[in-house]
């Protein structure tokens, strides 16, 4: 029994130690780039958005905002404070759709993270959360229009934790907080893909999510909902998928529902949207990720 179990550590060892190898300089990179960006350069990218109003873009400027809630390093019950400023400043709602739609799948440090998933998921996913925003803000306009479809009663712009004096410093515990925020899940992530590798054979993973496209993206799709936890901890699970025959479609539907429903950002979302218009949120992030996972299935 000793030995059968000295064996198994022993080969899951080996699973988690080469995917830490091959996904451990991402993370890094993600939490220094993506701490430079909120400490250096948020302040710009709010101020750049704030620019747009007035600007009389009309439906285009959904496109614009999108980009910025990329852009923007703040995660969704920090981007609901902003937001909120925006809308007091009088700013297009479907325009505040695509910012906040966007900001909540894809920010600047998941997508350093999003390399190691390769170039061609990394264009995948940064892709389409860019039209997912676009898509939702339209949505808002042709169905809402002239209406407030927010609210953001007893919101107020947060004041930064960023004021340390000291530049260094304040990058430094910006870092920290980055670190112990996302470390522990991201850990797990790797944690499980050793599982996986080591328990689940690789042809049930191409038969669940390979072989068979269309169903293939509906499971990723489904899964997305209670597995996502953190953008950190779902990408050595990803990797692991997409070498065991995960198809891109059915990563790409998994990149959506997940972050969308991620449950600390469906709890922000509730608070703004109300039980109807969350469920119109629910009922379109599950079938953006759906139409994007079958179509890029269908064009690779």
């Amino acid at each position: 029994m000793f030995l059968i179990l000295r064996r198994e550590l022993i080969y899951l060892w080996y699973y988690f130690s080469v995917q830490l190898e091959q996904i451990f300089p991402y993370w890094v990179l993600g939490m220094v780039l993506g701490s430079a960006i909120s400490v250096f350069a948020k302040d710009s990218i709010h101020k750049l958005f704030r620019s747009i109003h007035g600007k009389r873009l009309g439906a285009l400027g959904v496109i614009p905002a999108s980009a910025l809630g990329i852009a923007s390093p703040l995660c969704m019950y920090g981007t609901i404070p902003i937001a909120a400023s925006f809308s007091e400043s009088g700013m297009e709602h479907d325009w505040l759709a695509a910012f906040m739609m966007s900001s909540i799948l894809l920010n600047p440090q998941l997508i350093f993270y999003s390399m190691a998933l390769g170039p061609k998921m990394l264009i995948i996913r940064i892709v389409s959360c860019f039209l997912c925003g676009i898509v939702a803000g339209l949505l808002l306009r042709i169905f809402y229009p002239q209406k407030q479809f927010f609210d953001f009663t007893g919101f107020s712009e947060p004041k930064s934790r960023d004021t340390d004096p000291n530049l260094l410093m304040r990058f430094l515990k910006n870092l920290g907080r980055n670190i112990k925020a996302t470390g522990p899940m991201f850990l797990l992530g790797v944690i499980l893909s050793a599982l996986f590798q080591r328990y689940v054979p690789s042809d049930t993973m191409a038969r669940l999510f390979g072989e068979n496209e269309g169903f293939g993206v509906l499971m990723a799709a489904t899964i997305g909902v209670p597995l996502y936890a953190c953008g950190g901890g779902t990408i050595p699970l990803l990797q692991a998928w997409l070498m065991d025959g995960m198809s891109a479609g059915s990563a790409a539907a998994f990149m959506i529902t997940g972050p969308a429903t991620k449950i600390t950002n469906l709890g922000a979302v509730k608070i703004v949207l109300g039980a109807k218009r969350f469920a119109l949120y629910l009922a379109f992030t599950i079938l953006f990720a759906l139409a994007t996972g079958w179509l890029v299935n269908m064009i690779l």
